[in-house]
């Protein structure tokens, strides 16, 4: 099972990088696998730690994926040399274990060596999860054909327009966005 989630990592002079990443997690491990070139993977080789964030601040991934609002409030980690999000629902701090390098996907097996839950899970409402969805769908406009992306964006739309609040309908224009300028790059190459 993939999850979700938002990894902070700080490079050798602190500076935070935020990226929405899935994660699996094998017992104590947490595996990450990012595609190459990474600043998270270079942040992870060069101090060794990252953070895992569990947040339904779906705005947090728009706005990675979109290059919108990248920059989140961070705060020092507990116990590994990096930054956590300012206010996630919980966070695992990870030490690299392992690393299998790969051209394309290295994979990283880190152990969970903190945890702390700073709220209550209150659930994913519709337009949450099309938030995440929608983030993934944009994170991939470079090799889908535009008919998918229409009709995925299509489906997730009925979600946005039954359930969303404020911060939602943020991300989700976000989202719109980025496909317009995608297209509209691709219009002029």
């Amino acid at each position: 099972m993939i999850y979700e989630t938002i990894v902070t990592t700080a490079d050798r002079d602190g500076l935070p990088h935020i990226a929405p990443m899935g994660v699996r997690f094998e017992e104590e491990r947490a595996i990450l696998a990012p595609f190459r070139p990474s600043i998270t993977l270079d942040n992870i080789v060069a101090t060794k730690s990252a953070v895992i964030n569990l947040t339904t601040d779906v705005r947090i991934f728009a706005g990675c994926v979109t290059g919108f609002q990248r920059d989140w409030p961070t705060l020092a980690a507990t116990t590994v040399p990096s930054v956590r999000l300012a206010d996630p629902l919980a966070h695992i701090e990870l030490r690299l274990a392992d690393l299998h390098d790969d051209d394309t996907r290295p994979v990283l097996r880190m152990e969970c060596v903190h945890r702390e839950t700073h709220a209550p899970f209150p659930g994913f409402n519709r337009a949450q999860a099309a938030i995440v969805e929608g983030a993934i769908l944009v994170s991939r406009l470079f090799m889908l054909p535009p008919e998918k992306v229409d009709s995925e964006i299509a489906y997730l739309r009925i979600a946005i327009d039954k359930t969303a609040g404020d911060a939602e309908r943020t991300a989700w224009n976000w989202l719109l966005q980025a496909i317009e300028a995608h297209r509209a790059k691709a219009l002029h190459s």
